[in-house]
């Protein structure tokens, strides 16, 4: 069934002269397409004449009947889906990182992205995947490399001790061959190449 065009406040005309003023072309076709409908063009003639189907004119002529010319704007859209946390609990996110876990409570020595995700459900009831909780820590400036966890329980003087007292297991350093013996790219030269040549 067919949509009439309800609004009377732009005859055909009036939506041609707005048409032509539009700088959006997109917004300045739909125009036309209606003033062709209310010129008393069927609708398939007006909806090829503008480059769409009739169902698109149809949803056109409902925008333009509940909103007018500014109706036939395209909607800002950016794109990304909403955020499920607000500045504020972005921010108790950022202080929780800033502070670290506590060992006892949150039976974690550093936050990985997991614990976070389990932590902001906790405490905000908002469900995040572990993607969207490491999208959450770069928005807010976090770097995803963090320093190796410390245990609570490691004892500083016993590592440094231990340091101390290892062997070296690097071996010793290469000792340079003669000039005389190299080549010209400066590696060895195999003994008897001369005589191979012969």
């Amino acid at each position: 069934m067919a949509v009439a065009i309800t609004r009377d406040d732009l005859s055909a005309s009036d939506l041609r002269l707005a048409s032509v003023r539009c700088a959006d072309s997109a917004m300045a076709r739909r125009a036309l397409a209606l003033a062709l409908v209310l010129e008393g063009k069927n609708r398939t003639e007006a909806a090829r004449s503008a480059g769409m189907d009739r169902q698109t004119l149809r949803d056109w002529v409902h925008r333009y009947n509940e909103l007018g010319l500014a109706g036939l704007r395209n909607r800002p859209n950016s794109g990304a889906p909403p955020r499920k946390l607000a500045a504020e609990q972005e921010q108790q996110v950022a202080e929780w990182v800033r502070q670290g876990p506590d060992p006892e409570r949150h039976k974690v020595v550093r936050w990985r992205l997991i614990d976070l995700r389990d932590e902001i459900a906790r405490k905000f009831g908002v469900q995040l995947h572990e993607r969207s909780v490491g999208k959450v820590l770069a928005r807010l400036d976090f770097s995803h490399v963090s320093a190796r966890p410390r245990h609570p329980a490691q004892d500083v003087a016993a590592q440094e001790a231990h340091k101390k007292t290892s062997p070296r297991l690097s071996p010793p350093p290469f000792l340079s061959m003669p000039v005389a013996s190299r080549s010209n790219c400066g590696g060895r030269t195999k003994p008897g190449s001369a005589s191979k040549a012969a």
